[in-house]
């Protein structure tokens, strides 16, 4: 089928970025075309942590119970622990819900957790099948693996993507209306546009600053070498070797990460030695198989000064790169993806107004700001914690030490483990598609969450009397909610939204805790469950959609 280049988009990267793009794009009829290098699936563990927000939008598209059922057991906890080595001393943990647990256990929360979804624990590298599975089930989406980008041209009509097959054997040129290059750390995207990284790019700690080496291994007795209960996320605290290590299958399978020495090239580790470094956190001799190697470095708070150059723009790793404590930088990624798709479409479809564009690098600029700030805090209170030297001794002097070690990494765990204030607290104010009401949203904090309605923050949300969660019930575009027994008519609203044909849903919660929530008779929800306006009359309904839609 013949689709004119008008009416497509070209995007570099199939990693979660690109992939949830793909499927932004997809699901609104947008033909979108994934210029991938990879051949193959990504083998190697990372990204462990889905953030409950990102959950929300998998199960706004369809597929969060599919990500749930993903890598652990449903019974296997979640906890995190930290122990001098895995089978002598616990010194901290925190416990939370399996994934069978936490489906049930979202609908009794409230306050800060006042949520559809609760966070999945989970590699990326599962996280991705579902992505890649759900793109290609689209018709409007091909993905193009064993390709890569070597030339982005840009005219007032649209952008030219010349491509090559990795072999340099074929060359083809993409033509489409936009380009987004969610092309990781290194993007071809990002030095096309002349946008450079800003900030921190190599924090030194002694531990999470600095080069790290990882391994992917299959150990079947593991489990059985430690006397402690399971945990999702193991730690390391000692004089020898710090380490994280998430559980990736539940079974037999664990990926070991840990920071090498100045100087030391990962790649002349042999397997005998990169064993010995495991053997040193686990405290004991053990037998495993190395199923995958990888190094990476920590110490990254870098934003770019940038995210978009006319019709060419970045998202993901080619935007910011983090040291991935709290798990930011992929669910930073995945909203990078849920705000332009909707944007994208809207220009695509004729809806969009001209200043919507400019309004994603705004948002999403300064959340990658704010959340590169707080990874860094987390990774600073990891990583620049001195175990003190009795840590490991039987002594009197080694108990308080274990002790205090303890009382920290207490402290620690519940500070980066249990953040619905960074998930779902993240703001757009100021952002031109807008409409502030003038109230002033809650301070921004990591641990604490107040739901709220002020523009530019997410929909508040709430379970319904039959069971559903309110984000069921919106559209897929944007919504007017009616809130409260007795709202005003909503006509002007949907009259304002035919005359330049924005797709609008009208939904009516007619309780008076949703009122009491939203404090507001109407609500106007963007596609990205985002509060894009609220008041009492739909008086000014056709001003208020055409900003939001982009229209000043």
């Amino acid at each position: 089928m013949h689709v004119s280049p008008s009416k497509r988009v070209v995007i570099i990267g199939a990693g979660p970025c690109g992939l949830i793009l793909a499927i932004e794009l997809g699901r609104r009829g947008i033909h979108t075309i994934i210029i991938d290098e990879k051949t193959s699936p990504v083998r190697f563990p990372a990204a462990n942590a889905t953030q409950a927000r990102t959950m929300e939008h998998y199960r706004r598209l369809g597929f969060a119970d599919k990500i749930r059922a993903q890598g652990l057991p449903p019974d296997y906890p979640t906890d995190i622990a930290y122990f001098t080595r895995f089978t002598k001393h616990e010194l901290a943990r925190i416990s939370l819900p399996s994934a069978r647990a936490a489906t049930d256990l979202i609908k009794t929360l409230s306050g800060s957790w006042s949520a559809a979804e609760l966070p999945h624990r989970c590699s990326q590298m599962y996280v991705e099948r579902v992505l890649r599975e759900q793109a290609e089930a689209l018709e409007s989406v091909s993905i193009l693996p064993g390709w890569r980008a070597t030339a982005l041209r840009e005219d007032t009509d649209g952008v030219e993507v010349d491509a090559e097959n990795t072999d340099g054997r074929e060359h083809k040129t993409f033509r489409a209306a936009y380009c987004v290059g969610a092309d990781g750390a290194r993007s071809f995207t990002r030095k096309t546009i002349g946008a450079s990284f800003s900030g921190e790019g190599s924090a030194m700690r002694n531990f999470l600053g600095g080069q790290m080496f990882a391994i992917y291994f299959r150990c079947p007795k593991l489990y059985d070498l430690i006397p402690h209960p399971r945990a999702w996320m193991y730690w390391t605290v000692n004089k020898d070797r710090r380490c994280l290590m998430p559980a990736v299958n539940g079974r037999d399978e664990f990926a070991f990460h840990t920071q090498l020495e100045s100087g030391k090239n990962p790649n002349d580790i042999t397997d005998n030695e990169a064993k010995a470094m495991l053997q040193a956190a686990v405290g004991a001799p053990l037998d495993i198989e190395i199923l995958a190697r990888s190094s990476w470095n920590a110490g990254y708070t870098l934003v770019a000064e940038k995210f978009s150059r006319g019709r060419i723009f970045i998202g993901g790793d080619a935007a910011h790169l983090f040291t991935p404590t709290g798990g930011l930088g992929y669910n930073t990624a995945a909203e990078d993806a849920v705000n332009l798709g909707w944007k994208l479409a809207a220009l695509i479809k004729g809806w969009g107004g001209p200043v919507l564009l400019d309004s994603y690098e705004f948002e999403r600029q300064a959340i990658a700001k704010r959340n590169t700030k707080y990874a860094r805090g987390f990774a600073d209170s990891i990583g620049l914690f001195v175990p003190p030297a009795a840590l490991e001794d039987d002594t009197p002097a080694g108990e308080a030490a274990r002790k205090q070690t303890g009382d920290h990494f207490n402290h620690h765990a519940r500070f980066e483990f249990n953040i619905p204030g960074i998930t779902f607290g993240g703001r757009y104010d100021g952002s031109a598609i807008v409409i502030a009401d003038g109230t002033a949203p809650p301070p921004d904090t990591v641990n604490s969450y107040v739901p709220t309605a002020c523009p530019g923050g997410r929909a508040p949300h709430l379970w319904l009397a039959d069971g559903r969660s309110l984000y069921d019930t919106l559209g897929f575009e944007f919504t007017l909610l009616r809130l409260g027994k007795n709202p005003p008519a909503s006509a002007p609203f949907i009259e304002s939204a035919a005359t330049f044909e924005l797709p609008l849903a009208v939904i009516d919660i007619a309780t008076d805790e949703a009122r009491e929530l939203y404090q507001s008779d109407f609500a106007l929800i963007r596609p990205d469950q985002i509060v894009a306006w609220r008041g009492n009359s739909a008086g000014d309904a056709m001003r208020v959609l055409r900003q939001a839609s982009g229209h000043l």
